[in-house]
């Protein structure tokens, strides 16, 4: 009886180690003095950071926010030149690889958008509000500062992957790592990416919850261990795999890495699809990571599947598209200049929305994205918005010509597209009903 108590006793106490937070190292004088305001004044913050691993080291608010008095951001604070803003850069004195590769990478990048169409778009549709609280949260601001050194309020609060900083770098680490807890879990969950790879131009995380990726995460997300300091695919988790695993975590003899790019071999968001320089080395680093889980044959079938999808939509759609667009410009049926016609606008979301649905539906196993949000929708938009205006629009601008050489170079020389206008062929109705018979039992009409 006495043995079973003292086992009782021994977990409890085992249980309630594992339960507390780490036990903190000596923090810094000048930590400890903004503790004393900061503990009252912002409770949420403090509590936030004495559950992070920076507190288990003694890393505190002056060892991540103290700033040089050249700085462009750097302000006196009760007799300390602080920053607000910590930067990769900051991040980066102690996370050197992990701040030099982020920086690398094409979220570092997404600070350009704001020269970009969809900048516009944003600008001119909606208005610097809109830009403010919608693109630039996600892709970044440019930070400005005011004489004082505080930031200026139309730039942030921001915490924008490609935010452009005061001390020149590029990126939030926040975007992900979410202050003051900066927990690797939270980083590793789908729904961190969701923030901003959702909707109806990159609607990654939808795609992700629809596959049966994210369908395995929602049963069993409970015994991922995302605490764990190492997370290996294959060898620390084994259920499913979040966009962290594919991305940026270990697994298949792949190491960590914050750039998120690395293991990409197609482009898929611009109007046709290219292969990734280095292309065949990310797409071998992918398949590494997929064998922590899948056969080599399954990997590599996967990808032959994907690689025919967007073939099919690069030289069925979006090549046609694109060269209709510029030959109708080249001919003066529509004005030069973005945005100033029909026609740029069902081109715009012909490949900008549904295009993109489509290749990243086929890319993570989103079916549905793939097929009715995604191709189905470029097709239909195809045949019954695009080239019909095309058409009209060579008619409206007497030049009738245009338009038949359209029909004759892009339709009716491929035979993919000829039943536009021939209607369709009456030997492939019989195939398909034959195998809808064959199939699934029953006569189709």
């Amino acid at each position: 009886m006495g043995k079973k108590i003292l086992m009782i006793i021994m977990a409890a106490a085992l249980i309630s180690v594992l339960a507390s937070p780490p036990v903190r190292a000596d923090i810094s004088r000048e930590t400890g003095e903004c503790l004393e305001c900061h503990a009252e004044s912002m409770p949420g913050i403090v509590t936030q950071w004495e559950k992070s691993i920076h507190w288990g080291t003694g890393v505190g608010c002056y060892e991540c926010h103290k700033a040089e008095k050249g700085d462009k951001d750097a302000m006196d604070h009760n007799g300390y030149t602080v920053a607000i803003l910590v930067t990769p850069r900051d991040c980066g004195r102690c996370h050197a690889k992990e701040s030099a590769e982020q920086e690398a990478s094409h979220h570092a990048e997404a600070g350009n958008i704001i020269n970009s169409a969809d900048g516009l778009l944003g600008q001119t549709l909606g208005g610097p509000p809109a830009v403010a609280v919608g693109c630039r949260q996600c892709h970044g601001s440019v930070v400005l500062t005011l004489a004082d050194g505080t930031l200026d309020p139309s730039t942030w609060p921001n915490t924008g992957i490609g935010r452009l900083n005061p001390d020149g770098s590029k990126g939030s680490c926040s975007a992900c790592h979410t202050r003051h807890r900066f927990s690797k879990a939270q980083a590793r969950k789908p729904e961190v990416c969701g923030k901003c790879h959702l909707g109806p131009d990159h609607p990654q995380l939808e795609v992700y919850e629809e596959s049966k990726h994210g369908i395995l995460y929602r049963a069993f997300e409970h015994e991922l261990n995302m605490e764990r300091p190492k997370w290996v695919a294959g060898e620390d988790y084994f259920d499913a795999p979040t966009c962290s695993t594919c991305h940026i975590s270990g697994g298949g003899g792949q190491g960590v890495t914050h750039d998120v790019g690395k293991r990409l071999s197609w482009n898929l968001r611009a109007p046709v699809s290219v292969k990734m320089e280095n292309s065949q080395k990310k797409r071998e680093a992918m398949s590494a990571v997929c064998s922590a889980c899948h056969s080599d044959y399954f990997v590599e079938s996967f990808y032959k599947q994907l690689d025919e999808f967007v073939e099919l939509y690069d030289t069925k759609f979006g090549i046609p598209a694109q060269k209709i667009r510029s030959l109708l410009l080249e001919e003066g049926v529509i004005p030069k200049g973005d945005f100033n016609d029909e026609i740029d606008w069902i081109y715009w979301e012909l490949w900008h929305h549904e295009g993109r649905r489509a290749r990243h539906g086929a890319a993570m196993s989103g079916p549905d994205y793939a097929w009715w949000h995604g191709l189905y929708e470029v097709a239909k938009h195809f045949y019954t918005e695009y080239l019909p205006a095309a058409k009209r629009l060579s008619e409206e601008a007497g030049k009738p010509e245009v338009y038949e050489r359209i029909e004759k170079e892009f339709i009716l020389g491929d035979e993919r597209h000829e039943w536009y206008v021939k209607g369709f062929d009456a030997q492939k109705l019989k195939e398909i009903q034959k195998y809808y018979q064959e199939r699934y039992q029953q006569k189709v009409d």
